[in-house]
């Protein structure tokens, strides 16, 4: 069985992105070699802030769509939680 997970990841500045990934820590690091041209590349978007694992794509795709739709605030609130709960 597969895990897909969902992440969010910040640049120095504080700007962030949200993706999901059957292999995060490929894709972090894809990330932080800045191999992937575009956003996150030229943000310099690189650290991960949160994530979390399903079982399910379809879940997972789902997830990032929601996040994505999110404003700002409620990212940083999901992010804080993840450290601090």
């Amino acid at each position: 069985m597969r895990t897909y997970y969902v992440y969010i990841l910040s640049s120095p500045g504080g700007t962030l992105y949200t993706g999901a990934t059957n292999d995060i820590w490929l894709r972090i690091l894809t990330h932080k070699r800045k191999k992937q041209p575009g956003f996150t590349k030229k943000y310099a978007i690189t650290r991960l802030v949160y994530y979390e694992a399903t079982s399910y794509i379809h879940l997972a795709l789902a997830r990032e769509k929601e996040i994505k739709g999110w404003r700002r605030s409620k990212k940083i609130q999901l992010i804080e939680s993840f450290y601090f709960s």
